[in-house]
């Protein structure tokens, strides 16, 4: 395995972690049936991540592509949740 492929890799691995704290909140939230953490949060965490996916996109890096598009989903899933929480 060459140096690119190893730190690619290393990347992914990384990004994994990460995102594996945001499957644990929204695993933790699903079980419990509501977004545990404000809304203000998951609007900067959506517009971050919209503008980190686009640059990560312009520069066509795979593994922050990957890792921003995971997120966005658990972060938009998060607002969803708590919309259906002020409507009941």
């Amino acid at each position: 395995m060459d140096s690119h492929s190893l730190w690619v890799a290393a990347g992914l691995a990384g990004q994994a972690l990460f995102g594996v704290r945001f499957l644990w909140q929204w695993l933790y939230s699903e079980a419990h049936g509501r977004s545990l953490i404000p809304r203000a949060f998951w609007y900067l965490s959506v517009a971050a991540g919209v503008i980190i996916l686009s640059y990560a996109i312009h520069r066509q890096e795979p593994v922050f592509i990957f890792g921003e598009s995971f997120t966005l989903l658990v972060f938009l899933r998060n607002l969803q949740m708590l919309r259906k929480q002020t409507a009941k």
